[in-house]
């Protein structure tokens, strides 16, 4: 699953730590800021609602969160959880005859009768896996003419696993020595939330205290010990953790959990009811995004004022399923979801064809996809990135949007570092660098990536489809797209993770097909225009 990016990787001396992306404090609720009035790069949204929206009636949109699961208890979303209303909660049945027990906020696709899928493999592990036991005993030398192709693609899959696997390896070896020389310098502090001010009077024994001493004061200069432990060096050493012991380890496979059969496209009817899952925390963070309650004066406020989130869990900590996907696709717009978010994507694909028919379903039922590019700095017109608009008929294309991410400073920052792009498989950008939303255990944090500008969009979207009902999923998007506010100057990132890596500086219209970052204030104008297509009521 290609999640918010969390951390950079940096080599100092003899350890990997984690570096924040952007040390500096954005303001809350930055991405629904006005850039004019505000002097950061949001989507004008408040703004949209003081001078277009105010006195207007709307019609309640669902959107669908296919994702990792939804806290539909948190204090800031449980209001505008979708419910089954032809579903009786807890007895155990089939109600609406939808195939689904209980769903009455959604469904779990990755659960099972009595536990649900948190870790998965990638599917680069998954394929390899597969083709390991159809080559077991081929060489270059004995490979039959008919399967050479299918070899070389192997071998290459191959490679890439056991590169990446040595990568997380090294990884999670220097990260985790630079936890623990860390929680040796504290423990010499004596405090447990050693401030700026105690490691700048700490006295190293050593190089390796005095490296850690110069790290913390470059920190510290712009946050708490705390969060920079938590969110950077902890979840470094979890995040290498999941990558060597599950994500990309040959052995592992939890799909038993589940209990149907991956092989078969066609089953459908499988999973639980649980949408909060093992592990909520990113859906539960795009659902905020996306729609987190703007009339109970606590927490946040989400972009969209009168949508309904359906929780649809299909994505794991690892790589997501095209079953699952296309499953999950299919369940939303059979239970009226009007928009989709999808803030995942992955670089091998086991049966894209599967998708892809689920995408023209959407397509063909009025549906609206949204999904993130993905976070690898990656241009993805000619990187694999799935799903995708590849070999896709026009009418699809035309009812699914595909967001990078921006930052909040009109300058050669715009683009988030980590944002893949792409002139013609990216439309949009959108706001998903330090973006403030809901956690699990009515808690918020700020996380980064595109996985967080994609609902910035897809809230958008609902928006508008729920002032301008009679809209089809295709003007939206058009709408969308031709709303944006162009970016006339330059950005610069670099060419790869390397932080030795050259700066390139490329105009920011060859980085999506819009050239802009959307702009609800003008999308609402927008869609007024369409009179004759539709009104707001």
């Amino acid at each position: 699953m290609n999640k918010n990016r969390i951390f950079n990787v940096l080599l100092t001396g003899a350890f990997v730590i984690a570096v924040p992306l952007f040390a500096s404090a954005q303001k809350a609720n930055w991405q629904n800021l006005d850039l004019k009035t505000d002097s950061t790069f949001g989507i004008s949204t408040e703004k949209a609602y003081k001078e277009l929206l105010k006195g207007k009636k709307s019609t309640k949109v669902i959107v669908a969160v296919n994702d990792g699961g939804v806290d539909a208890m948190h204090e800031d979303l449980k209001r505008i959880m979708w419910v089954n209303a032809k579903e009786i909660a807890g007895n155990g049945k089939d109600d609406d005859k939808n195939g689904y027990i209980d769903d009455i906020h959604g469904w779990n696709f990755i659960g099972g009768p009595k536990e649900s899928v948190n870790f998965e493999t990638l599917e680069l592990t998954r394929l390899v896996r597969r083709d390991q036991a159809r080559f077991a005993n081929t060489t270059d030398a004995n490979v039959a003419e008919k399967d050479k192709k299918d070899w070389e693609a192997f071998k290459s899959m191959r490679a890439d696993l056991e590169k990446q696997l040595a990568e997380a390896k090294q990884g999670l070896a220097g990260i985790s020595g630079f936890k623990n020389a860390l929680d040796g310098v504290v423990k010499k502090i004596g405090k447990e939330n050693p401030t700026a001010e105690d490691f700048k009077n700490f006295k190293p024994a050593n190089d390796i205290e005095t490296r850690i001493q110069g790290v913390m004061l470059q920190q510290l200069a712009s946050g708490s010990f705390k969060d920079f432990y938590e969110n950077q060096i902890q979840e470094g050493v979890d995040y290498y953790t999941r990558q060597a012991k599950y994500n990309l380890n040959l052995d592992y496979n939890p799909r038993a959990i589940v209990g149907d059969n991956p092989d078969n496209p066609k089953e459908k009817f499988y999973g639980n009811n649980d949408v909060t899952g093992p592990d909520a925390m990113h859906g539960s963070h795009v659902a905020g995004i996306i729609a987190a309650d703007r009339t109970n004066n606590i927490g946040i406020i989400g972009v969209a004022d009168n949508v309904a989130i359906m929780g649809v869990r299909c994505t794991p900590n690892g790589d997501e399923r095209d079953k699952d996907v296309a499953n999950g696709i299919r369940y939303a717009v059979d239970n009226g979801a009007k928009v989709i978010n999808m803030s995942f994507g992955k670089a091998y694909s086991w049966d894209k064809a599967i998708v892809n028919d689920a995408m023209k379903y959407a397509a063909s039922k009025d549906v609206l996809i949204v999904q993130a590019a993905g976070n690898e700095n990656k241009d993805i017109d000619t990187e694999n990135n799935f799903p995708n608009h590849k070999d896709l008929d026009e009418k699809t294309i035309a009812s699914w949007i595909t967001v990078g991410a921006s930052g909040p400073k009109d300058d050669e920052t715009l683009k988030a570092s980590f944002s893949n792009f792409g002139k013609t498989q990216v439309d949009v950008f959108a706001p998903g660098v330090k973006i403030h939303s809901t956690v699990p255990g009515s808690k918020y944090k700020d996380l980064d990536g595109t996985s967080m500008a994609s609902p910035v969009v897809a809230g958008l979207a609902g928006l508008i489809r729920s002032y301008y009902p009679k809209l089809s999923a295709a003007q939206v998007k058009e709408i969308i797209v031709k709303s944006v506010t162009k970016v006339n100057h330059n950005v610069s990132y670099k060419k790869s993770d390397d932080e030795n890596a050259e700066n390139v500086s490329v105009p920011f219209s060859d980085l999506c097909i819009s050239g802009g970052v959307v702009n609800a204030y003008e999308a609402l104008k927008l869609a007024a225009t369409y009179s004759g297509k539709s009104s707001a009521k």
